[in-house]
């Protein structure tokens, strides 16, 4: 009993962190799916603010900066990952998508 009261802070520690990694790998899949939506809608002349915002999980806060060009659109997304660990911070993701603007 002495030994699992022990063992038992290790083990939440550890059980916290594989959270932590999965919470990780849901807002950079996340991140990169309000990117393309983004990218693929103002391509197309749309609003791709509101479409990235839009395929993204409101809990992760995201910030989408589409960027119309002449040939190519790109849109940025920022998500923010909530940190579970004590000590240890949220986590900033971003990611890019680019799609060839239609005229």
């Amino acid at each position: 009993m002495l030994e699992f009261t022990g063992f038992l802070p290790i083990l939440l520690l550890i059980g916290m962190a594989t959270i932590q990694l999965g919470l990780i790998g849901y807002g950079a899949n996340q991140a990169g799916s309000g990117a393309r939506a983004a990218a693929r809608v103002a391509s197309q002349g749309g609003d791709g603010a509101a479409a990235g915002q839009a395929a993204v999980s409101g809990w992760l806060d995201p910030q989408v900066a589409p960027a119309q060009g002449a040939d190519l659109t790109t849109a940025t997304v920022t998500v923010h990952v909530p940190g579970l660990i004590p000590l240890f911070g949220g986590y900033d993701l971003t990611r890019q998508a680019t799609m060839p603007t239609d005229d």
